[in-house]
């Protein structure tokens, strides 16, 4: 059988979740699979992450946006391959397409109303071109995937489906994500004290970055030592703007913002960290929060959409509307070393449940049942 995955942006440098999913799940199928005959489609890219292998092979397709490269490029490849199926692992897929598709719909966020205006141009056109598209390919599909059952259930009845047509499929965690002792090693590049508060930063109104910045306000008004707070992903000029436009400029000394942090130096910032900040107003999944829970970080993350599913029912759960709420979560974590032990008990703990090698014995459960259909 010759099955073709959908991979566009797994070589490029600087990788998001999406791309993460799919390249582990790729690696985990290379190891379980000896039988099928395996084309992972990419662009071209700087990080070579993934190797070929006797039943492996990478086909780069090189065209110079993701519309094109999915639209044209994708098709045009499909052709000479000839495949008996195609996964497109990305939530969208080519509109003119005679392969049996495989869809991994992550979440339906963008046929949503928006939550905040969106600064990046490059997110408005990707709404926009994910919006035209996912309405018209859904039905053209084999099977759908989604990340958990929360958004298995929403998507289901946003769209007036039946359960059946749709299938969960859990992420994982990458091995690299454990407790690191000596972790001042890699920390010091990006923040100058032992202890701290680490975030996650994005533009994206879900991620709810500016209620953040407020509950640090608040939790440097209630704590007697007070820790700084590390950001990553955002840039000095986007922090500014959420400083100035909510009166925050006061706490601007108590930041730390290097940019965009390498996946290999995550398992450190998280092991150092005192807790680790997930509260979103919005999630499919939360690839994060096992991230900090395998390396012992206990997570402050939100009671809405698919996070309590898995973090669990005793993580700290949040209102993520609520700064106050947050501040008083992380003043505790500071505070009461037993409860920050036990949380960091439970999360190693409650990682077990997940891994890339089921994520990929789900999937090719779903690969062999479309072929045999």
């Amino acid at each position: 059988m010759k099955i073709a995955i959908e991979a566009q942006r797994i070589f490029r440098k600087e990788k998001h979740g999406m791309d993460y999913v799919a390249l582990e799940t790729i690696r985990e199928i290379q190891k379980i699979d000896r039988q099928n005959e395996y084309f992972i489609l990419v662009s071209p890219g700087e990080d070579r992450c993934l190797q070929e292998s006797d039943n492996m092979h990478i086909v780069q397709i090189d065209y110079p946006s993701y519309p094109l490269w999915e639209q044209i490029g994708l098709p045009s490849t499909l052709k000479k391959i000839q495949p008996d199926l195609l996964h497109c692992t990305g939530n969208t897929a080519p509109l003119w397409c005679h392969t049996p598709l495989i869809l991994t719909l992550h979440d339906i966020i963008f046929l949503e109303p928006k939550q905040g205006k969106n600064q990046s141009v490059y997110q408005k056109l990707g709404r926009c071109y994910r919006r035209f598209v996912v309405p018209r390919i859904l039905n053209k599909c084999r099977k759908i995937i989604t990340v958990s059952n929360f958004e298995r259930e929403h998507i289901c009845k946003f769209l007036h489906w039946e359960p059946k047509k749709i299938t969960t499929v859990y992420n994982g965690y990458s091995s690299h994500f454990r407790p690191i002792t000596e972790y001042q090693a890699v920390t010091q590049k990006y923040i100058g004290t032992k202890h701290y508060f680490f975030f996650l930063g994005n533009t994206d109104p879900k991620k709810n970055t500016a209620r953040i910045l407020q509950a640090y306000r608040h939790y440097l008004n209630t704590s007697s030592q007070p820790l700084p707070l590390l950001i990553a992903d955002l840039k000095e000029e986007v922090i500014n703007n959420y400083l100035r436009t909510y009166g925050l400029t006061d706490i601007k000394s108590m930041l730390y913002y290097p940019g965009y942090i390498p996946n290999k130096d995550l398992p450190a910032l998280y092991s150092g960290a005192t807790a680790f900040i997930y509260t979103s107003l919005r999630e499919s999944f939360g690839i994060p929060i096992l991230e900090a829970m395998a390396c012992g970080t206990p997570v402050i993350t939100s009671q809405t959409s698919a996070m309590p599913e898995i973090a669990g029912k005793d993580a700290i759960l949040v209102n993520p509307y609520n700064p106050e709420e947050i501040a008083q979560a992380m003043v505790r974590l500071e505070e009461d070393p037993e409860y920050r032990h036990s949380l960091s008990q439970y999360g190693l703990r409650r990682v077990q449940r997940f891994s890339w090698k089921k994520t990929a014995l789900k999937t090719l459960e779903l690969y062999n049942e479309i072929i045999q259909q």
